[in-house]
């Protein structure tokens, strides 16, 4: 992806055709263009800037988790056995190399990580734990939370 290296600041028209794609990602050119009250060539230059200067990282569609057998979402907290800088770098590069995790954060407080996972099932997540969660590099111990209903979920940036 290209950055520029001079970003522009965002005016009410950048803003507004940020806030269309982000609740419908697949507007064609023209819809977005009579959405934001622009001609569809101004409104694909500035769509072009936005995606240029990184403030549109990705577009892509969101996967009903049951469709593809992955319906149980589970959050698992970790602390690591040491708070250096080499063994944060040592399990961040593990984690980024396992698929199944969707997210993983460096928070303050009792726990040094929280993963985002989706699994079938419980057992399902019994043996990836077993198996990939416990042996990643530094970590000590894990708290594993099971999500009994997704109260909102990916909501939209509000700016």
């Amino acid at each position: 992806m290209k950055f520029s290296s001079m970003s522009h600041e965002l005016d009410r028209t950048d803003r507004n055709i940020l806030r269309h794609l982000q609740r419908n990602g697949r507007l064609s050119n023209a819809e977005l263009a009579s959405l934001s009250n622009t001609s569809p060539a101004t409104c694909h230059r500035r769509t072009q800037r936005l995606f240029e200067e990184g403030y549109i990282t990705s577009v892509r569609a969101h996967i009903a988790p049951e469709k593809v057998e992955r319906g149980a979402l589970v959050m698992v907290g970790v602390v690591l056995d040491r708070s250096t800088p080499e063994s944060f770098g040592a399990f961040e590069t593990a984690v980024s190399e396992l698929p199944f995790i969707l997210d993983c954060h460096l928070v303050a407080g009792d726990f040094d990580y929280f993963l985002k996972i989706r699994v079938r099932d419980m057992s399902d997540f019994n043996a990836l734990h077993g198996e990939k969660l416990i042996a990643l590099p530094g970590v000590r111990q894990t708290r594993t939370f099971f999500v009994m209903k997704e109260v909102t979920d990916n909501a939209p940036l509000l700016f």
